[in-house]
This record gives structure tokens, C-alpha cells and sequence, in this order.
């Protein structure tokens, strides 16, 4: 795999973790991660794109590398996220940019695109993969996803860990052996105990407690006037068909912008890991260029 290296920036007050890939003059890449997982979800993807491209993954404040947030009412939202991201493009001098999101990390491009909470940002996203995410997300997959984020579980071994995973994220669908035992290792802290439990701040499900519309964000979406590829995994509870339907009659979906592809074997989200996830973003990036 292409090699990267760590980095960490401050942005918007916080300590942030970023991996950087792909030639430093190259055209960007932003690729985000979901809610409970760290940027090193990217690490095929970015390897993939990386000949090419420059490739930046970040943590999101609250998981994997990046500081966990002394104030989660406040912070733990799109509208901070966005924040951030808007401070980490500018430190970095990034004008233009693709970004790749799966599920939250769409949610955040998807806000950044559109220019509402960082008008900075409106000219500078050149085109948006929501990766199994949505305009509006379906109620019964939030509760799902709280129901297992919002108290994670800790394990005496990181193999009883990586089993754990192993069912939480079956819907990601196929991972080799070692792709498994990395999402594992990457996203691992050991308590005061000695017990490891994944690596992010569960206070940050107060989301869905302090901004229970976080993720009703259609104004964002009909702002946007870059194109849409939105991967919907074909079994996804998060992401409905009639909502991928409405996306292509307002805001980029009508103006011929957006693309919806159903993504087979998997549910919420396709773990862009495997040739045909990897083609179809780099395809619809290529285009965007």
C-alpha cells in the first residue's frame, strides 16, 4: 500500500489528525469517514487515488487521533464539523477539492458544498461522493446506530474486539482478513482497566440528543450546484429509495447533477475497499476534474 504520513493540525481550537497522501501538488481529495470510525477508513481508497491524486483523511473531533471535544453540546454537529473543516482546507492552502464522505463524512461535505454554515467552502468543493448518505437519513437506522454508538462495549482481548466489529459492520460488505484486523487496530483504545473498546468519545451521540435534525439537511442539499455521486448500498436501512428518488428532482438532482448507484452485497456503508467501489469514485472524480 502507498505510504502516507500522520499529521496533526489545530483547527477551530481543537487538536485534529489528519493522514496525508499522494503528492503535495496534486489535485485534492478530501475523504471523511463515518460517525464512529476513524479516517483510516480510507486507507484503500486513498491508496488508490493517491498515484494521482492528494489524498487528505481526516479524524473527526471525538475518534481515532484527533482530541475529544471539552464541550460535546456545542461541538459534536455537522455545523462545528464543517468548522473545522473549512480551518483545516485553509491551513492547509487548499483551494479546490473533491471530497469522498461515508455517512457522517458525507454529511459534512454535503454542508460544506453548499455554503450555508461556510460560505468559504461554497467555491472550493468541486464535487461530492455521499457514500450511503443522504439529504434525510431514516429514523429507525439513527436509533440503530445509537444503539451500539452511544455505549460501546469493551473487551478483555482486541480479538474479542475485532469480533465485535466483524458484526457490526458485516453491512461494509466484503473485507479481506487483513482488512479486518485493521479497521480493528485503527480504531482500538485500551481503558484504565486494560479493556479496549473502539476508539471514539461516546459523548459524541449527544448529536442526536442536542440537534435531533442534524441530518435533515435538504436546504444544504438544494444549494449545492456541483455534481452528486450518491452510493447507496443496495441493502442500506440508513438511506431509503424513495428518498434517493426525491434527490434527483430538486436542487443538483434537477438540475442533471446528481447520480444515484446501488451498491451490491452491502447495506450501511460500502466500505470502498474492493475494485468496483474504488472504479466508480475515481471514474466520477476523473470526470469532475
Amino acid at each position: 500500500m502507498t505510504s502516507f504520513t500522520s499529521e496533526y493540525l489545530t483547527c477551530a481550537g481543537r487538536e485534529i489528525h489528519y493522514t496525508d497522501w499522494g503528492a503535495a501538488d496534486a489535485p485534492v481529495v478530501i475523504a471523511w469517514h463515518g460517525l464512529a470510525r476513524t479516517g483510516r477508513d480510507m486507507d484503500e481508497l486513498a491508496a488508490h487515488l493517491s498515484s494521482r491524486y492528494r489524498v487528505i483523511c481526516p479524524d473527526t473531533i471525538g475518534r481515532g487521533l484527533s482530541q475529544w471535544s471539552p464541550d460535546p453540546k456545542q461541538e459534536y454537529c455537522l455545523a462545528f464539523y464543517a468548522r473545522i473543516a473549512a480551518d483545516l482546507v485553509a491551513q492547509l492552502g487548499i483551494t479546490r477539492a473533491h471530497w469522498v464522505g461515508t455517512s457522517m463524512g458525507g454529511a459534512i461535505g454535503l454542508v460544506c458544498a453548499s455554503g450555508l454554515y461556510q460560505p468559504a467552502l461554497k467555491g472550493c468543493i468541486q464535487s461530492l461522493v455521499l457514500n450511503d448518505t443522504a439529504p434525510q437519513v431514516a429514523d429507525a437506522a439513527i436509533e440503530r446506530i445509537k444503539s451500539y454508538a452511544g455505549n460501546p462495549p469493551a473487551f478483555a482481548t482486541v480479538r474479542e474486539l475485532e469480533a465485535f466489529f466483524r458484526q457490526v459492520y458485516k453491512p461494509y460488505g466484503w473485507l479481506s482478513e487483513g482488512q479486518w484486523r485493521r479497521l480493528t487496530e485503527t480504531s482500538t483504545r485500551r481503558l484504565r482497566d486494560g479493556r479496549v473498546t473502539p476508539h471514539y468519545d461516546p459523548a459524541m451521540v449527544q448529536q442526536f440528543t442536542h440537534y435531533p435534525n442534524d441530518y435533515l439537511v435538504w436546504d444544504h442539499y438544494d444549494a449545492i450546484d456541483v455534481p452528486v455521486l450518491c452510493l447507496r448500498g443496495a441493502e442500506s436501512d440508513l438511506v431509503l429509495r424513495e428518498t434517493t428518488a426525491q434527490m434527483m428532482k430538486r436542487g443538483p438532482g434537477l438540475r442533471g447533477l446528481t447520480r444515484i448507484v446501488e451498491v451490491p452485497g452491502c447495506g450501511h456503508a460500502p466500505a470502498l475497499n474492493v475494485p468496483a467501489h474504488l472504479d466508480l469514485v475515481t471514474a466520477f472524480i476523473d470526470a469532475a476534474v
